[in-house]
């Protein structure tokens, strides 16, 4: 995979038209809301491996999975996937104040306005990989810069915030309050953000028979602790 490359034009179209196809789930991504979603990932308290947020791509239920033709096209759109993802991790660690989110664009009285509330419901679904591990921004004196994706992208809130993103204009300035806000959010996390945690399944134990017991005792394990695992 050469990762490294944004996606053209053609390529962009490409994966956009196999997301919204009868091959995809349907409750699949859509183009605004991956790019939301991988934003969240990419930005957030803690790296996630692939292998964890690929899948939620195509939706939340197990038995939500793509029909693909061939696995050289598996291939083909999973490469296109990591390379949009790719695109917004590099895009934060060389130029952040540069990232432009995947917003739509609508008419209104005479008005081409933004709408951000796909590309915010995406990003709350990359929060909720890890719901916990975001409290702390939530709780600190930056706490306002989430606001927008909140009032976007929550599935409730307050009746009295509603007219707040049911008045296009109104959400408009949300969406234009968000994009300044993504680059203090994303350095809020840089000094913050944890490792991937990479959980092993083992088919031995972890401690060999012959090694000293963790209990400290001074005993080979199968002596010690091992022995009562024996019985």
């Amino acid at each position: 995979m050469q990762l490294d490359q944004p996606l053209s034009e053609k390529e962009f179209d490409e994966l956009d038209s196999f997301l919204l196809s009868d091959r995809s789930p349907e409750d699949a991504m859509t183009m605004d809301i991956l790019h939301g979603y991988l934003t969240a990932i990419a930005i957030g308290p803690e790296t996630i491996m692939p292998a964890e947020w690929l899948k939620k791509v195509w939706g939340k239920e197990e038995t939500d999975v793509p029909k693909f033709k061939h696995e050289k096209e598996e291939q083909r759109i999973v490469e296109l996937i990591m390379r949009f993802m790719n695109e917004v991790l590099v895009t934060f660690e060389v130029a952040p104040k540069e990232f432009e989110p995947l917003f739509v664009e609508h008419e209104h009285e005479g008005q081409t306005l933004i709408d951000a509330e796909a590309w915010c419901w995406g990003f709350w679904e990359g929060m909720e990989l890890r719901p916990g591990s975001w409290d702390p921004i939530w709780e600190s004196e930056v706490g306002d810069l989430m606001r927008p994706i909140y009032l976007l992208g929550a599935d409730e809130i307050e009746e009295e915030e509603l007219p707040l993103v049911e008045d296009p204009v109104k959400a408009h300035k949300l969406a234009q309050e968000l994009e300044a806000n993504l680059p203090a959010i994303y350095k809020f996390w840089v000094p913050r953000r944890k490792p991937a945690v990479e959980t092993v399944k083992r088919d031995e134990p972890k401690v060999g028979r012959n090694d000293d017991c963790p209990c400290g005792s001074g005993k080979k394990f199968k002596k010690c602790h091992g022995a009562d695992s024996a019985e």
